[in-house]
């Protein structure tokens, strides 16, 4: 279950792709922002959702919206997987799942990042969210939809 629509997103710091820290209340302070939540890198229906964001990048950055990636991987992989697919944002490391946890997005027993995309507005509040496993295209869709309804 996602955490509801309203609700404050949790804060966090986590290692970013690039050789940063990212601070979700510092970093993107005043800015709505999409973070997606997958399980793992290099899987195929990772790498689909991945490239489906970096092929709708332009319509994310037209609205001046980020988008965020978070996955258990390590940064070295992420660093791997981003310059593979030539992905135009920036991958999070969340080794020992807090942040999923936080948000909602850790599968319990196998602790696996669960498919789980946020919209957070300026004020990091939740604005939509949207969960399915397997059908990755969806969550790029039903965000766009989200921000052409603002």
């Amino acid at each position: 279950m996602a955490l509801k629509t309203g609700s404050s997103a949790p804060d966090f710091t986590l290692k970013s792709t690039g050789g940063k820290q990212i601070t979700l209340s510092k970093d993107f302070k005043g800015k709505s922002i999409v973070l997606y939540f997958y399980p793992k890198d290099y899987t195929k229906v990772c790498t689909a959702e991945a490239c489906e964001f970096r092929d709708q990048f332009a319509a994310f950055r037209e609205l001046d919206v980020p988008v965020v990636g978070i996955s258990r991987d390590d940064i070295q992989t992420h660093e791997r997987f981003k310059k593979e697919f030539s992905l135009p944002f920036d991958l999070l490391s969340d080794p020992r799942g807090k942040v999923c946890k936080a948000y909602d997005a850790l599968i319990p027993l196998v602790k696996m990042p669960k498919r789980i995309t946020y919209l957070l507005d300026q004020d990091h509040q939740v604005v939509a969210s949207f969960s399915d496993l397997f059908e990755s295209k969806a969550h790029i869709d039903h965000m766009l939809n989200q921000l052409h309804k603002s």
